[in-house]
């Protein structure tokens, strides 16, 4: 009988508890979402949005197409990688080898590196040693190296969440290797890898330290071999002059609703292809 008292007051705690810290977070969230909206939405304007930097009119939308492109050639080479790495560690090499579990604490140390390191080395490999300078290629190519080790580990763990049963019907009825994980495995995990590339698009929009020591900080339309600033560094570079604040807290707007945008569109997508293929 007491033990079943306890037993209640325990779960009636814990449950507390959990209840507590769900609606500080959703507080804390929606505090700071709610007072970056207050103080940037009406100083949205018209000019902040014209194609050509210039002092007079403080643009935004060159570093938000840099922010796009960066992005979108980041995750292309990123994805590829982390996902064949992830699916070739899972499904074809010996599980408990010595191997594998290099890999992941390499993966799991990368991940955990800050950011700032992965400047300092974009800028010694790319920007001086094969010397392409402050341009969007370093910016891209050190940034799809920051973001894999973390789509490497969620990828792994979707794929290690699928039951072997469903291999084992696969293999049952006739298919190979390469047709089970194609058909089967993929679209079951799916949901883990979006979230995933969700965390690791995040990662890269909302990054600076990397990109100020690689694709520079040019207020223009950069090119591959150009530099400039993505909408994160357009927004710190207006904060740290100072002279701008309001169209500093506009750019804060603006980048928190793209990545919401790309966020629900990549989990859109990701439902999609789920549903398609199962």
């Amino acid at each position: 009988m007491r033990r079943g008292i306890r037993h209640h007051i325990g779960s009636a705690l814990l449950r507390f508890l959990v209840w507590s810290a769900a609606v500080m977070t959703l507080s804390v969230l929606g505090l700071l979402v709610a007072y970056i909206l207050w103080k940037g939405v009406p100083n949205l304007q018209p000019r902040l949005f014209a194609w050509e930097y210039a002092s007079e009119n403080v643009s935004m939308m060159p570093a938000l197409v840099n922010t796009l492109t960066l992005t979108s050639a980041a995750l292309a080479l990123a994805v590829p990688l982390s996902v064949g790495a992830a699916v070739y560690l899972v499904e074809y090499a010996r599980r408990g080898s010595r191997m594998v579990h290099v890999i992941r604490l390499a993966a799991e140390t990368l991940a955990g590196i800050p950011s700032i390191v992965y400047g300092l080395f974009g800028y010694l490999m790319f920007s001086r040693t094969l010397e392409v300078g402050y341009s969007m290629a370093a910016g891209i190519l050190t940034v799809s190296i920051m973001v894999l080790p973390t789509i490497l580990r969620t990828t792994e763990e979707a794929l290690l969440s699928v039951p072997d049963a469903y291999r084992e019907g696969s293999f049952g009825l006739g298919a190979g290797r390469l047709r089970t994980i194609w058909h089967v495995v993929l679209p079951s995990a799916v949901p883990g890898i979006a979230a995933g590339i969700i965390v690791a698009v995040g990662r890269i929009v909302g990054e600076t330290a990397a990109l100020i020591f690689t694709a520079g900080t040019a207020a223009q339309l950069a090119g591959l071999t150009s530099s400039g600033r993505t909408l994160a560094v357009h927004m710190y570079a207006l904060w740290n002059e100072g002279l701008h604040m309001e169209e500093a807290y506009a750019a804060g707007v603006v980048l928190l609703l793209l990545v919401m945008g790309i966020n629900a569109a990549a989990g859109a997508a990701a439902r999609r292809y789920s549903g398609r293929k199962g």
